[in-house]
């Protein structure tokens, strides 16, 4: 799950959808999803529903369930992680806790039988085998190069964190209790069948993760089994539960969640402080002080007709505002997301390829998804002299190894520009490319210089010299 991103009767669910599958060359070699572009590879992702039908009847609103008899895509989702992989990882040196927790479903409660320190996969596969736990490993994206791949595509389409756990059950066995999460959930089955039941939530679009007791849940609204290539989704919120069926197969699925923490409220509560920040500097109103004794007493009737009319002069100027001062989702997003996908070194995303940029070329920005372009306070300056400067935020440096790690250290990349040069940042932004001489600046020197300076970050392309 991220950390610090089908309508049917009651107890049933329909009858399953033929999926009619979309066969691309892809980098690679040969893949049934669309990686041409983020809403392509979506649009494959949940194929044969439509993207837009998926938005309009069940995004945050009911469970989807696509069940597919298809033989191609079930070894393409056996292919992104199998239970025989976890040998070769155990190798690389995983942890108990950090990369790998071991757990069972116990008179519906949690167990948890990690053992300490680095996890040896004998070990690991006698637990398995012998006390029918589960096996959970986090982020998998950061070792499996296709899953990497899948959710780099997710982020770019999603504009949030995408992060995933890999869940591998032994036969009769369950993992965990009937809970909820705070995710938006995408479910796919790698190995063996999965049963779920899906209940009504009791929270609507959750904000925190919760176990719920099976007596507080009632009779499921939704109940089926997952077989290689099937997919399903549902909202933060929905209680869940799982286990393999009884027999000889286990059972191995990706849980790829997103959206964690991407509320209106939650964008709200990020822009406030910008609108605020604003809104004293031009308006007195704002700067005027409270009424003495009121942080001391019940707030009174009149301070609050204050404090109303203060957030209707902020909405007035949203509502008259071309631009929000953000102040830490665009930039935390940049920062712990996944860099973009590559095979080889990945040299062009840290060494400037082409031609250095002049002030007769013709430019156009790289990596566009991986890129923010933000209007900030100096964070060099004190809150009493603090102007406005332009930042550009990239993810073309962040470390796959770290991703959604969330006590691991992130470090932001980017560069700094006087806020005068906003304007020819949004020309470059907006163009399919654009001559460096055609820049809104006051000077020479200063388009060739912005021009040569993103290109050091390998963010600028020369397309051609004009004659």
């Amino acid at each position: 799950m991220p950390k610090k991103a089908k309508s049917a009767a009651p107890g049933r669910e329909e009858q399953p959808v033929p999926c009619k599958q979309l066969k691309v060359e892809a980098a690679g070699g040969s893949s049934p999803l669309n990686f041409d572009s983020p809403s392509g590879f979506f649009e494959s992702l949940i194929s044969p529903i439509k993207t837009e039908t998926f938005f309009k009847e069940f995004w945050e609103q009911k469970p989807l369930l696509i069940q597919r008899d298809d033989p191609v895509l079930a070894a393409y989702y056996q292919s992104l992680f199998k239970l025989s992989d976890l040998r070769s990882l155990c190798g690389r040196g995983m942890y108990y806790g950090r990369d790998i927790n071991v757990c069972r479903c116990v008179h519906g409660k949690k167990k948890v039988l990690n053992k300490d320190g680095k996890v040896h996969f004998l070990q690991l596969r006698k637990d398995f085998d012998q006390k029918r736990a589960t096996i959970q490993f986090h982020q998998p994206q950061r070792f499996k190069d296709e899953l990497w791949r899948i959710q780099e595509k997710l982020e770019c389409y999603f504009g949030s964190l995408v992060g995933s756990n890999v869940y591998i059950t032994p036969a009769g066995a369950q993992g965990l209790p009937p809970h909820y999460d705070d995710v938006e959930v995408f479910i796919l089955q790698l190995e063996g069948e999965k049963h779920w039941r899906l209940y009504h939530p009791t929270v609507p679009l959750a904000r925190e993760y919760s176990v719920e007791a099976e007596d507080r849940i009632g009779r499921p609204a939704h109940e089926f089994t997952l077989k290689p290539g099937d997919l399903l989704y549902f909202p933060r919120g929905t209680i869940h539960q799982a286990d393999t069926p009884p027999g000889l197969a286990h059972s191995t699925h990706v849980t790829i969640s997103t959206y964690q923490n991407s509320s209106w409220g939650d964008f709200l509560l990020d822009n406030i402080s910008g609108l605020v920040f604003d809104a004293a500097k031009e308006d007195m109103a704002f700067r005027a002080g409270i009424p003495r004794r009121l942080l001391l007493v019940e707030t009174a009737a009149p301070a609050r007709g204050r404090l109303s009319g203060l957030l209707r002069t902020l909405a007035d100027r949203v509502e008259g505002s071309s631009q929000l001062l953000s102040s830490d989702m665009k930039k935390d997003f940049i920062v712990n997301r996944l860099p973009p996908y590559h095979m080889g070194d990945g040299a062009e995303l840290s060494v400037p390829g082409g031609q250095l940029p002049r002030l007769d070329s013709l430019v156009r920005l790289k990596f566009k998804e991986h890129v923010v372009l933000m209007v900030r306070p100096d964070q060099d300056l004190s809150d009493e002299t603090q102007e406005k400067m332009v930042y550009i935020y990239h993810s073309l440096k962040n470390r796959r190894e770290t991703h959604m790690m969330g006590n691991e250290e992130t470090e932001a990349h980017g560069l700094r520009f006087p806020l005068s040069h906003v304007d020819a940042l949004k020309q470059i932004w907006n163009s399919p490319a654009i001559s460096v001489k055609d820049l809104r600046l006051p000077t020479d020197a200063e388009k060739e210089s912005l021009a040569v300076s993103l290109w050091t970050e390998c963010l600028l392309q020369v397309v051609s010299y004009l004659s």
